[in-house]
C-alpha cells in the first residue's frame, strides 16, 4: 500500500543566493543538498531566468536586478572569475502571484583555470536544459568572434538529446523544449544602423545571425552557430546597455549610489527586467506539464549526475523520471488528505453509515483533485489504481473501525439499559407467579428507551439482535418456572417470543441491506466524479500538448520564410521536408496520448464494475437470505412492527398487565 506523505511547506524566501551546482577542484560537477532542500520546499510553479556568458561581463550585476537588490550574486571586478557553478537565488515573483522566480548565475565561460575543455559547455547545457529564459551576457558588439565565441551553442548536441530510442533524430525537436532566449550585449557603444538606417535591437539582432549563401567551408563555419541559434531559439530578444557609469566606479558597481549611474544603463536596465518578469514564461516539461521547485529540483540531480557520468541526458527520460517520482508523490499526497479528514470524522464515531459514505465521498473527490493537480504522464493509470484501492482500503477500515465503536456504544448502552434487570435476576425478583409478565415488561421497557437513544450507529439493530437472543435463555428460563401460565399459554408465548427475535434477525439484515445500498451509491458518485475530473485532466493535458507543437511548428514556419525571404531557397526547401516530419510526428504524438487516455478510462471504469458487481452480489446474497427466513404465524403479524415501533411485552400479552 501506498502510504503516508510529506510535510507540505509554504513558498521559501531567500535573503541571498545559495550555491545549487558546484564545480569540485576536480573538475566535476556536484548538486548542494541545501540548495535541493530549498527548492522542495517549492510547491509553486516556477518562472527559471538564467545567464550565460564570458567571464567579468556583468552577469550577477543582471540577476540582481531580477532579484530587486543590489547585491547578492558576487560581481568579479578583477580577471578571476567569481562564480563557481551554478548560483541560486529564488524570490516571489514581483508581477505573478503564486509564482516563484528562480534565478540562475552560471559560472562565467572561458576562464583559463578551468582543466576540462567541455566544461563550459556542461554549464552551457545545464542552464538551457534548466530555465525557461535563457539570458546571453556580452559586451561590445554581436559581430563575428562574438558569435563564434558561442561554439557551447554548436555543441548542445553532444550533451542534449530528446529521446533514447530514435536513432535518426535530428534537433529539429528542441525547439519544442528550448527557453526563450535573451541576448544581453553591455558596454555597447556603436550606432545601432544598418546600410545607413537605423534600426531596433532585435532587428540588429537578426542581422547579426544573418547567414551567408554558399557552401564553402568557410561559410559553413560561418552559418554553423547561427543556424544553431536561429533553430534551438526561435523566441529572441535583445537589449544593448550603455556604460553603466565612469571607468573608476565599475569596479564598485554593486555599492554605487543609484545616482551615480548612468540614466541610459538605467532605463535599459529596467525594460530589460520588466520584459523578463511580463514576458518569461513558467518552466515546462514535455507535453506541457507545469515545473514546480520541487520538480526543478529533481531535474537538476538528474540532468548534473546524467551529465557528471559521462552519459546524455534524454529530456524524454527525464521527463520519466519525474512523472514516476511526482506519480508516487501524488498518492501519497491524496492518502493524506483522505487520512487527514477521515481522522477528523473518527473522532464523531459511530455514525450511520450514509454519514461516513458522504464523508468518504467528499474527500475522494478531494483526493483525486489533489492527485490529478500533481501527476503527469500516468498514462496507464498505474498510479490511479494503486490510489483507488489504498483509499478502498483506508475506507474499509474505517468502517470496520466505526462499526466497532457502534458496537462498542450499543453494548455499553444496553449494559446500562439493563443493569437493574441483570440485579433483579440475581436477586430472584422473577422467580414467582407472574414473574414472565415483569420479565417482558421490563425488557420492554429496556428496548423502547434503546430505541430512543441517538448516535447508535450502524450496529444498532444487530447488537440489539444478539441482546434478544441472550435474554431469551433468561426469559425462557422464567417462563417455563412461571406457575401462573398453563401449558398452552407457555406455547403461545414461546412461538410468539420466536417470531420477535426472528422479526430483530429480519430487522439487522435489512439495516446491512440498506448499508450495502448506500455504499453502492457511494461508489457510483465517486466513480462519476473521477471520471470526470480525469476527463478534465485529459482535456487539459491534450490541449498543453497541442500549444507545445502548434508553438513549435509556428517557430519552423517563420524561420522557412525568413530563409526564403533571404533567398536561402535551398535550405527553405529542405525545412519542408522537416516541417511535414515534425508535423506527422506531432499528429502521432497526440493519437497516442487520445489512445492511452481512453484505454485509462476504459480500466477505471472496468475496476469500477468489478466493486459494483461484487456488491451487487453481496446484495443478491442479503436479499435470498431475507426472502428465505420463516414468516411470523399469522396471529403474530404484528410483531415485527410493534418490534421496530420499540414494544415487546405488549405482542406477547394480549391481558392486562400486573401492577
Amino acid at each position: 500500500m501506498c502510504v503516508s506523505v510529506g510535510q507540505l511547506y509554504s513558498p521559501v524566501i531567500m535573503d541571498k543566493p545559495v550555491c545549487l551546482i558546484d564545480t569540485g577542484s576536480d573538475g566535476k560537477l556536484c548538486v548542494q543538498q541545501s540548495a535541493l532542500q530549498i527548492l522542495q520546499q517549492i510547491q509553486q510553479p516556477v518562472v527559471v531566468v538564467a545567464v550565460v556568458g564570458l567571464y567579468r561581463t556583468g552577469k550577477s550585476y543582471l540577476m540582481n536586478r531580477l532579484a530587486g537588490k543590489q547585491t547578492g550574486f558576487a560581481l568579479g571586478s578583477t580577471v578571476e572569475s567569481k562564480t563557481k557553478g551554478i548560483w541560486m537565488w529564488c524570490v516571489d515573483h514581483p508581477t505573478k502571484a503564486g509564482t516563484t522566480l528562480v534565478l540562475l548565475d552560471t559560472e562565467g565561460l572561458g576562464d583559463v583555470d578551468k582543466g576540462d575543455p567541455k566544461h563550459d559547455t556542461k554549464i552551457f547545457s545545464l542552464a538551457v536544459l534548466l530555465s525557461s529564459t535563457l539570458v546571453l551576457n556580452s559586451r561590445g558588439t554581436i559581430d563575428n568572434r562574438a558569435i563564434e565565441e558561442l561554439q557551447y551553442v554548436t555543441e548542445l548536441t553532444e550533451y542534449i538529446k530528446v529521446k533514447s530510442s530514435d536513432e535518426g533524430e535530428d534537433d529539429s525537436e528542441f525547439v519544442k523544449f528550448f527557453p526563450s532566449f535573451i541576448w544581453a550585449v553591455r558596454d555597447f557603444t556603436l550606432e545601432q544602423k544598418i546600410n545607413g538606417k537605423y534600426v531596433t535591437k532585435d532587428q540588429y539582432l537578426e542581422y547579426a545571425l544573418k547567414l551567408k549563401p554558399g557552401s564553402s567551408r568557410t561559410v559553413k563555419e560561418f552559418n554553423l552557430p547561427r543556424e544553431c541559434i536561429r533553430n534551438y531559439f526561435p523566441s529572441r530578444k535583445c537589449f544593448t546597455f550603455p556604460f553603466p557609469t565612469t571607468p573608476e566606479n565599475v569596479s564598485r558597481l554593486e555599492s554605487l549610489d543609484p545616482a551615480d549611474l548612468s540614466p541610459d544603463f538605467q532605463d535599459v536596465s529596467d525594460h530589460f527586467c520588466k520584459f523578463i518578469f511580463d514576458r518569461s514564461e513558467v518552466k515546462r516539461l514535455k507535453d506541457g506539464h507545469t515545473v514546480t521547485g520541487r520538480v526543478l529540483g529533481q531535474l537538476v540531480k538528474t540532468y548534473v549526475d546524467t551529465i557528471s557520468s559521462g552519459e546524455v541526458p534524454f529530456l524524454e527520460n527525464a521527463v520519466i523520471a519525474m512523472a514516476m517520482i511526482e506519480n508516487e508523490a501524488a498518492v501519497k499526497e491524496g492518502l493524506e488528505v483522505y487520512q487527514s479528514g477521515m481522522e477528523k470524522l473518527k473522532d464523531s464515531f459511530p455514525l450511520e453509515l450514509k454519514d461516513v459514505s458522504s464523508e468518504h465521498q467528499h474527500l475522494s473527490n478531494m483526493v483525486t483533485q489533489t492527485f490529478m493537480k500533481r501527476s503527469f504522464k500516468d498514462s496507464e493509470g498505474t498510479f490511479m489504481k494503486c490510489l483507488e484501492e489504498d483509499i478502498n482500503k483506508l475506507f474499509d477500515g474505517y468502517l470496520c473501525q466505526n462499526e466497532e465503536s457502534s458496537k462498542k456504544r450499543c453494548e455499553n448502552l444496553l449494559s446500562s439499559l439493563s443493569a437493574p434487570m441483570t440485579e433483579k435476576l440475581k436477586k430472584g425478583f422473577y422467580a414467582v407467579p407472574g414473574g414472565y409478565d415483569l420479565f417482558s415488561q421490563d425488557l420492554e421497557d429496556i428496548v423502547k428507551e434503546y430505541k430512543i437513544q441517538a448516535n447508535k450507529g450502524v450496529k444498532a439493530e444487530e447488537t440489539l439482535e444478539e441482546f434478544l437472543k441472550q435474554k431469551s435463555v433468561d426469559s425462557n428460563a422464567i417462563l417455563q418456572a412461571d406457575k401462573k401460565l398453563t401449558e398452552k399459554e407457555k406455547k403461545i408465548m414461546e412461538e410468539r417470543e420466536k417470531s420477535v427475535l426472528l422479526a430483530q434477525e429480519k430487522n439487522a439484515k435489512e439495516q446491512k441491506q440498506q448499508q450495502l445500498e448506500e455504499k453502492m451509491e457511494a461508489e457510483r458518485r465517486s466513480n462519476e466524479e473521477r471520471m470526470k475530473q480525469m476527463k478534465e485532466k485529459m482535456d487539459e493535458e491534450l490541449r498543453l500538448q497541442r500549444e507545445e507543437a502548434e508553438r513549435a511548428m509556428d517557430s519552423k514556419l517563420r524561420e522557412q520564410a525568413d530563409l526564403l525571404e533571404k533567398g536561402f531557397k535551398e535550405k527553405a526547401d529542405r525545412m519542408t521536408k522537416e516541417i511535414e516530419d515534425f508535423r506527422k510526428k506531432n499528429k502521432e504524438a497526440e493519437k497516442e496520448s487520445d489512445r492511452m487516455f481512453k484505454k485509462m478510462i476504459e480500466n477505471m471504469n472496468n475496476r469500477h464494475a468489478e466493486t459494483m458487481n461484487l456488491m451487487m452480489r453481496q446484495h443478491s446474497e442479503q436479499m435470498k437470505a431475507i426472502m428465505s427466513m420463516p414468516r411470523p404465524k399469522s396471529d403474530s403479524s404484528m410483531v415485527i412492527l410493534r418490534l421496530i415501533i420499540g414494544g415487546l411485552s405488549s405482542v406477547l400479552f394480549s391481558g392486562p398487565r400486573p401492577s
